[in-house]
């Protein structure tokens, strides 16, 4: 019979996975209350959370088609980072203390509803993140703008010239 207490959790872990398109699972075994500290801060930062969950509990969280697809992942110690809409950040993250404080060892996620292996994590940590992508996406479309602008201003500034050679001749005319 489940306890008010488990209840509780369950419910607060549905609440968390319906608001979370991103999900990635660590093995937080061997960090220290001061380290777990500092990745929530950063995670924080990102937009995410980070939770060690009973394993038993997110599954019933889950549901039975989410558990089905990741019950091999959910066994011994699980933490969880709980991601917003954009997975790249709390992955790099992740990638960032593992290589700056201690290892962190990735379990797996579920992107977007699909389920992602370490590796793919990893891959994910190395991409640019959402902003630098749009500022990229940016620059690739205002660059043939600029280019355009400058041939047309080009034609404006050459008649500007013959207009102005044009003046000086009929000065020099009119002077002599």
């Amino acid at each position: 019979m489940p306890t008010p207490q488990k209840e509780a959790a369950v419910a607060r872990l549905r609440e968390r996975l319906a608001a979370s398109a991103n999900v990635i699972f660590t093995n937080p075994s061997g960090l220290t209350v001061a380290e777990i500290t500092a990745l929530r801060n950063e995670l924080r930062k990102e937009g995410g959370s980070y939770a060690v969950v009973k394993n038993t509990l997110f599954k019933i969280a889950a549901g039975d088609d989410l558990a089905a697809r990741i019950g091999h992942v959910l066994n011994g110690p699980t933490a969880v980072v709980f991601g917003g809409d954009d997975p790249v950040a709390p992955a790099k993250v992740l990638k960032k203390f593992s290589d700056t404080v201690k290892p962190l060892p990735v379990k797996a996620a579920v992107i977007d509803g699909k389920v992602a292996d370490a590796r793919e994590v990893e891959l994910l940590a190395s991409l640019p993140s959402r902003p630098e992508l749009i500022a990229k996406l940016v620059g690739s479309l205002a660059s043939p703008l600029r280019g355009l602008v400058t041939v047309l201003s080009g034609n404006q500034r050459g008649l500007v010239r013959v207009l102005d050679a044009i003046r000086e001749q009929k000065l020099a005319q009119t002077a002599s």
